[in-house]
């Protein structure tokens, strides 16, 4: 794969982080801030994902796995909190 390529994706990959980022600052409830971890997390395992790929390193697909469901379980319980407390 090209070096160019590879620039362009994580480029790509970045940007959609540092966006969600911002809006995990700046939003205004509780519950879009939410929203912005999960989609921060998505994008992270994506890129732990495309890593993998790029360095032929399958290991980083393990940790992906694990990080995508210790996001799941986390934001579960943040939306149980919102919903009426814990």
């Amino acid at each position: 794969m090209s070096g160019t390529i590879i620039f362009i994706y994580l480029a790509f990959i970045g940007a959609g982080i540092f966006l969600c980022l911002l809006r995990m600052l700046k939003g205004p409830t509780a519950s879009d801030r939410a929203v912005a971890v999960d989609t921060i997390t998505t994008t992270v395992v994506a890129l732990l994902v495309f890593l993998g790929f790029v360095f032929k390193r399958y290991v980083y697909l393990d940790v992906a796995l694990v990080y995508s469901l210790l996001a799941f379980v986390g934001l579960v319980a943040i939306a149980r909190f919102l919903e009426k407390g814990i």
